[in-house]
């Protein structure tokens, strides 16, 4: 039974609620038969409807609280991305508790720091994997139950805190029926400056520190969110998203449960981040958010289905890319591609775009956005010349993931485009570091008040460390503070950016610059095994491993083209005068990226230094 709260309303009637639990019982008040969710069991699609979902939020909730969860207290969450993930989310902040989401590949040691230091009392882990990890970490006072999600593996342990998914919401059941006005009740009387939520940074240079988002944070980012994607244009019919980056991230819970809620859209769940390729084509979602890696790998894969493609659709690949970047180059400076434009388009529309946007499971996107990390602009200016309408936007954890965004008719490429709306401000600093103020900002660091006060100053400016320029009224990144190298001559170098023009080539996936206090600038790089093994393949070269591959003389020379033409980009003293390839593929679980993919630079600065020495 749902209560009846006076709240005021916006303009166009609907309700502004104060907490995304309250939105979510909102939606199942007014749309209870709307589709809110899809996860596929056995390869069937099974879908949960908006009064379903709040129901199952409800039970997850009661079951929480008769497990002794009050407000205040830590809900882990340790799973890939699925209907039990946002369940619980959205349960944990229903009764004034605080959510905290831990990567899937998070390592046992980092689960250990996690649940240590947000003192969870409850861990929701998806499978046996996640489970094994909480059961070897010796040390958890905190920790007094894991509910596991997939039982397979699991029933034969023998622990007292273990509990599954399927008792748990059956326990969580009968006490909503015994008591069902509890939730609501706990709902109604939500602190909106309470903690919601903590978000874990991804630790580039230490351990990770625990982000308070406060539930005013994400409701002011779930109607920001919805103000920004209509700018581009509302859909007919419900909105399709597909849920694939990681819920733990402020990124995936900003679309996925901040901006899902906002616009009462449908949530489709990857399979796995294996799938995601095959999953976008069948989804078509509306809009699609994604880091730059993403786009990177699209972009590689246009570029091996071109290769491979006849001598007809290689040529008219050829022309309309050409008549599809002019017309970009006219996107964005007009907001228009112009009547000629226009008619060019149509046509490549029909002979080459349609087919790369249907492939790429983007032929109904409305937008598009690249966020988390910098982008080159020419993979930006690829896309829209196919019709994809992406654009670039930045945010941070601390900014509940908005900052600042170009929009169809108001972007300006090699930018991250104005303040999202009104409610932001952003200034720079005489050293060129971008401050914010907005109603996103963090509450600061869980038990770390030296870090947030060095984050937050005493006017409620949030110092992002992050430097940046004003290109007329839009905010151009130029790196992270703590990354510029100044070489031994004093030039001062953005390495990212010479990293992002690196990243172009199809055929490399990781790039990391090297020089500071050095003579010259040098490179790591890491080869895109997809493209790089399909070029190999057609020029007949043999090959086992990925370092076989990529110490091949061939190989080497591929690159140094690459290297050559991002040079061409830049100042002699920025260029890279000599690179080597990284001999594996880097992972996040032997510590040389973090769980968002970022490079850690101390790490393989100190790994890969006898490389880096033979630059030199």
């Amino acid at each position: 039974m749902t209560a009846t709260i006076d709240r005021p309303s916006r303009p166009d009637g609907s309700i502004r609620v104060s907490s995304l639990p309250g939105r979510l019982r909102e939606l199942a008040s007014r749309q209870p038969e709307s589709i809110a969710l899809r996860e596929k069991e056995f390869g069937i699609w099974r879908e949960t409807t908006y009064g379903e979902y709040w129901h199952d939020v409800q039970s997850a909730a009661m079951a929480m609280w008769q497990l002794g969860v009050r407000p205040g207290d830590k809900v882990a969450i340790q799973s890939e991305n699925r209907e039990s993930w946002v369940i619980a989310d959205l349960a944990a902040q229903a009764i004034q508790a605080v959510s905290v989401g831990l990567y899937a590949t998070n390592p046992t040691a980092e689960v250990a720091y996690l649940l240590r230091h947000s003192e969870s009392k409850i861990l929701i882990a998806e499978d046996q994997e996640q489970v094994d990890k909480a059961l070897a970490v010796e040390d958890l006072p905190d920790l007094e139950k894991i509910v596991y999600v997939e039982p397979r593996g699991v029933r034969a342990y023998i622990d007292p805190r273990l509990m599954s998914w399927a008792a748990f919401m059956a326990a969580g059941r009968a006490a909503l029926e015994d008591d069902p006005h509890r939730v609501n009740g706990l709902v109604d009387t939500i602190d909106q400056e309470s903690t919601a939520t903590l978000v874990y940074t991804s630790g580039t240079t230490g351990p990770p520190k625990g982000a308070m988002l406060s539930h005013r944070n994400l409701t002011w980012a779930s109607e920001s969110a919805e103000d920004l994607i209509a700018a581009g244009g509302l859909p007919k019919g419900q909105p399709q998203l597909l849920s694939y980056l990681p819920l733990c991230h402020v990124f995936g819970r900003l679309y996925d449960v901040c901006g899902a809620l906002a616009m009462g859209s449908c949530v489709n769940f990857a399979e796995s981040i294996e799938t995601v390729v095959a999953d976008l084509a069948e989804i078509q979602p509306t809009y699609f958010p994604a880091p730059p890696r993403i786009w990177e790998k699209m972009h590689a894969l246009v570029n091996i289905r071109m290769s491979d493609a006849s001598f007809v659709k290689k040529a008219l690949y050829t022309v309309f890319l050409k008549v599809g970047m002019k017309n970009a180059e006219r996107l964005l400076a007009t907001g228009s591609r112009g009547f000629v434009g226009e008619i060019l388009h149509k046509v490549g529309q029909v002979l080459v775009y349609r087919s790369l946007q249907r492939k790429l499971g983007m032929q109904r996107c409305r937008q598009a956005t690249s966020g988390a990390a910098p982008i080159a602009p020419e993979v930006i200016k690829f896309f829209l010349a196919i019709g994809i309408p992406l654009y670039e936007g930045w945010g941070m954890t601390e900014t509940t993931a908005l900052g600042t965004g170009n929009l169809p008719g108001n972007a300006r490429l090699g930018t991250i485009g104005k303040a999202v709306n009104d409610d932001v401000m952003i200034r720079l600093e005489d050293d060129g570091e971008i401050l914010i103020k907005s109603p996103g900002i963090f509450q600061g660091y869980f038990k770390n008040p030296e870090a947030t006060a060095e984050t937050i100053d005493a006017d409620g400016w949030m110092h992002t460390g992050d430097v940046g320029e004003w290109d007329g009224d839009f905010l151009r990144i130029i790196d992270r503070k703590k990354d510029i190298i100044i070489t031994a001559g004093g030039k001062n170098v953005s390495p990212s950016e010479i990293e992002n023009q690196l990243k172009v080539s199809p055929f490399i996936k990781e790039a990391m610059v090297i020089g500071d206090r050095r003579k010259y600038l040098t490179a790591l790089i890491g080869i895109e095994l997809d493209t790089t093994s399909n070029w190999a393949q057609r020029k007949g070269i043999t090959f086992t491993t990925y370092r076989d591959l990529s110490e091949k003389p061939e190989v080497i020379a591929l690159i140094q083209k690459q290297v050559d033409a991002a040079n061409e980009h830049f100042a002699r003293v920025e260029t890279i005068k000599r690179f080597v390839l990284i001999p594996k593929e880097l992972d996040h679980e032997e510590g040389e990226l973090t769980a968002t993919q970022k490079l850690k630079r101390k790490v393989l600065e100190d790994r890969f230094s006898d490389l880096i020495e033979q630059m030199y």
